[in-house]
């Protein structure tokens, strides 16, 4: 734990959480049930936890090589859990024999009294050290300075990030929203790439509907209704469908989007900070992170198409 509260590398930055709590704690909860369970000679559940824990390190370290981010701690964390493992293991007869069986018990077994009156699988107890991450783990690679609770809603995370300027009256936006939106969802569904996505209010009704996007972001933690929403504006403000703060509550009620209203007050002056930091003055525009000096700026329809092309390009490479 002091190496990683003072590892200044990517540990300093590589961070991720189990139900909000840091999975530095976790790992400190988890190392301490082994140290009680070793204290009281209850051996096999020690070896059910450790074989739990390598289930948790094949998910975390699988997550490190999908960002293509390592953390020394992380990996040293895990080398010690397998090793551990090793030196506690116990070879045990297998209930019945078969090949099937050979595998389900590859790992070895344990009896833990008085729960079962069997031998169990410890490859089982790794499967749900895996799943039981795999759905609660959120993570970032984010650097430090970045990763902090930002006011501008943000989605994903990864090496690169893809900042989108529009503004839902420009018809250019309109059109190439078609586009841009399968786009986004294959780059946060496949993994890599931070979106973050800043209304440019160019024309006098792109305020309201920018309030109602934060609102949406606001609602729901993941990406899907924030896509959603966003389809659903660019719609109305195509064909002029609602033009009020009423018109426009009711229309994305209708289409099913979540909102939750808030003060956007502190909001804006990190979005002016957006658009002022990357000179966006028109839109469509796009900004790519490749790294902290490879910064790439688009503008329009074409150079956009040809950017997010190469972003594809790079991701498909690193996979």
């Amino acid at each position: 734990m002091f190496y990683y509260k003072t590892c200044e590398t990517v540990c300093s930055y590589l961070q991720g959480d189990i139900f909000g709590i840091d999975l530095a704690h976790v790992g400190i909860v988890y190392m301490l049930m082994i140290i009680i369970f070793a204290a009281l000679r209850k051996v096999p559940y020690v070896r059910a936890l450790l074989a739990a824990g390598i289930g948790v390190e094949a998910y975390l370290i699988a997550f490190q090589f999908r960002e293509d981010v390592f953390c020394p701690y992380c990996l040293a964390f895990a080398s010690m859990i397998i090793m551990a493992f090793i030196l506690n293991h116990e070879k045990q007869p297998t209930p019945e024999r078969g090949w099937l069986n050979r595998i389900v018990y590859g790992l070895g077994a344990v009896e833990l009294p008085p729960a079962a009156k069997r031998p169990l699988p410890l490859l089982a107890f790794a499967i749900i050290g895996y799943s039981f991450v795999a759905i609660t783990f959120s993570g970032s690679a984010t650097p430090a300075y970045g990763a902090e609770r930002s006011l501008v809603p943000s989605y994903g995370s990864g090496k690169y990030e893809l900042i989108i300027f529009t503004d839902y009256f420009c018809p250019p936006c309109q059109s190439m929203e078609s586009e841009l939106d399968p786009a986004v969802q294959e780059f946060l569904s496949g993994g890599g790439v931070k979106v973050t996505f800043v209304d440019l209010p160019l024309h006098k009704e792109t305020r309201l509907y920018a309030q109602y996007y934060l609102y949406a972001a606001k609602a729901a933690k993941g990406y899907e209704n924030v896509l959603h929403a966003r389809q659903v504006l660019f719609s109305l403000a195509r064909n002029h469908a609602a033009q009020t703060d009423d018109d426009l509550k009711k229309a994305l009620k209708a289409e099913g989007v979540l909102i939750a209203v808030y003060d956007l007050s502190p909001v804006y002056p990190a979005l002016n900070k957006i658009i002022n930091t990357y000179q966006a003055k028109s839109t469509p525009t796009c900004i790519i992170k490749y790294a902290s000096d490879d910064i790439r700026k688009y503008v329009g329809t074409f150079e956009i198409r040809n950017g997010l092309g190469m972003l594809r390009a790079t991701l498909t490479a690193k996979r």
